[in-house]
């Protein structure tokens, strides 16, 4: 488990987006779906992109949005750039707030978008809402990944924005999702936030910790 921090400097989130196109996703837009996030998504009014991505991805994501929730100090809580400090990639829309709403017509896009840097529908969004998230900030912020650095889908487009600022928890080499997930709802519980390092110059890769602990109920 990381060691509590003390005084920690500000910092927003930004949560790399769920996948769209699988089994779970596929119950969400069934017709004949009959629980409350299917219909509210299918609705004129939507879902929350959190609450959609959350459903869609699992464990992961919903540990990445408890934690994101439970530990970002954005500069200027107000402001409606930074959105409280959590932001979330999207396969087409660029960075949006996690109570965002997400339609049916909305999400399918998110599906037929390819999550890739060659993709300009994907780029070029995300490009601007960084940048403007960078003027947003100030220079004392961090920005802290949650996602997979391994490769460039993110890193690459995020990284000459962002600099040295932009940083991840260590905590996350050579985990599998489930295991990240698993990490930050403990890190909730227990109020201790991870140490981040900054993604140039790290250790992208490397061999798989041990398990987590079960859980104790």
């Amino acid at each position: 488990m990381p060691r509590r921090r003390s005084s920690p400097p500000p910092r927003v989130f930004l949560l790399s987006p769920a996948n769209c196109s699988g089994r779970r996703a596929e119950l969400l837009v069934a017709p004949e779906a009959g629980f409350e996030l299917a219909r509210r998504l299918q609705s004129r009014r939507g879902a929350p992109l959190g609450d959609v991505f959350s459903f869609v991805s699992g464990l992961y994501f919903r540990g990445k949005l408890a934690y994101a929730r439970r530990f970002a100090r954005p500069p200027d809580p107000a402001d409606p750039v930074a959105a409280g400090g959590v932001l979330v990639i999207t396969p087409n829309a660029g960075l949006r707030a996690p109570d965002t709403p997400v339609t049916l017509e909305s999400f399918r896009t998110f599906a037929a978008a390819a999550v890739d840097v060659r993709n300009p529908a994907y780029r070029r969004p995300l490009e601007r809402g960084a940048r403007a998230l960078l003027a947003a900030i100030g220079p004392e912020c961090d920005v802290v990944l949650l996602g997979s650095i391994a490769s460039g889908r993110y890193v690459d487009l995020l990284l000459p924005i962002f600099g040295t600022r932009l940083v991840f928890p260590p905590y996350f080499v050579g985990r599998g999702d489930m295991s990240r997930g698993g990490l930050m709802l403990r890190c909730v519980t227990a109020g201790v936030e991870m140490e981040y390092v900054p993604i140039t110059g790290a250790m992208r890769r490397g061999p798989r910790p041990p398990r987590l602990e079960p859980l104790r109920r």
